[in-house]
């Protein structure tokens, strides 16, 4: 029996680098991306591929028919990112996120999906504890994690319902090629890898101190690869690298010309660091990727940012400002 998996936001940063891995493995993939957020350039080698098929479409479209395709495995990734803007608008989030997802698993539910595997984020654990287990408390700081938290819990929902299995894959800090730098609150690795292109000065929150979890992102397409295919259903992982590293380390490999300082975030945690013993125990899986090694790949091919937009610092000050706003 062919393998047939649909992919929501398969042109995005993860999206993309999974429809590759599940390229690889044989699969059938049907890509439903708006380009909102993600690009055709990111899944360029693999358009013509007689297993792909690419729908530009959005999952809310309610003349979007996915009966015809005989969808075995489910991989939901498609959402809006980033923090800050989901503060100015934080209806916007819910409606892209949460109603987003509830109409794909309205879509889905007379189907007989094998398993959805759904990209949450640990933006849900908030100012969490230490090395951050998947028992940890929710705590949802602003609107974008209470967005995808919120989505996680309706797929949990249809899946007592209706039958539906499902994983649910907490990322922590995911970097790697195809990065997105634009907005107000790009992936702080993008950001720095196009200012230093640029030859503007790295634009430091803080005091440099607070720590990432950061894992490769061809791990975690691996990772969800390995949810599907696994025997597990109905469980919650946590996603990260179990190494947290700090931003000031991250600057020294970069080696600027010069830094500009702005004001540290209240609600944003200091550091991130997942357990991940549990996905580690169940699937298998392990990071096999070094942040050394992915770093330095990606300054061996910094020139692949040359056309990504550069961080706004009017916007960034806007920001900062609505962030303070939000959360005194």
């Amino acid at each position: 029996m062919k393998k047939i998996a649909l992919v929501t936001g398969g042109a995005g940063f993860i999206g993309s680098h999974l429809v590759e891995l599940l390229i690889k493995k044989k699969f059938k993939v049907i890509v439903i991306d708006n380009l909102s957020n993600g690009n055709l350039k990111n899944i360029k080698n693999l358009i013509k591929e007689k297993n792909l098929i690419f729908l530009k479409k959005n999952i809310s479209d309610k003349k979007l028919n996915l009966k015809k395709y005989k969808i075995n495995y489910v991989f939901h990734l498609a959402a809006l990112g980033s923090i800050v803007p989901s503060i100015d608008n934080p209806i916007k989030y819910m409606e892209n996120n949460f109603n987003g997802t509830l109409n794909l698993l309205e879509k889905l539910r007379n189907m007989k999906i094998k398993k959805i595997v759904y990209a949450a984020s640990s933006s849900c654990y908030g100012l969490a504890a230490t090395p951050t287990s998947e028992k940890n408390e929710i705590n949802t700081q602003y609107p974008y994690a209470f967005s995808k938290w919120i989505a996680e819990e309706a797929i949990k929902h249809w899946s007592k319902l209706f039958n539906m299995p499902y994983v649910s894959i907490r990322i922590f800090n995911a970097f790697g090629p195809r990065f997105q730098t634009k907005g107000a609150y790009g992936s702080v690795i993008g950001v720095f890898l196009k200012q230093k292109l640029s030859k503007k000065p790295i634009t430091l929150v803080g005091d440099g101190n607070q720590s990432r979890d950061y894992v490769h992102v061809k791990d975690v397409a691996n990772a969800f690869y390995l949810a599907a295919i696994s025997k597990y259903k109905n469980q919650v992982f946590n996603l990260g690298s179990s190494k947290p590293i700090k931003i000031n380390e991250i600057i020294k490999l970069l080696k600027p010309r010069k830094i500009e300082k702005i004001p540290n975030r209240p609600g944003e945690p200091l550091k991130t660091h997942a357990n991940i013993g549990k996905i580690k125990n169940m699937l298998g899986w392990k990071p096999n990727i070094s942040f050394e090694d992915g770093f330095s790949d990606l300054l061996k091919n910094i020139d692949d940012w040359k056309n990504a937009p550069l961080w706004d610092k009017k916007k960034i000050k806007k920001a900062t400002f609505n962030w303070f706003k939000y959360l005194k």
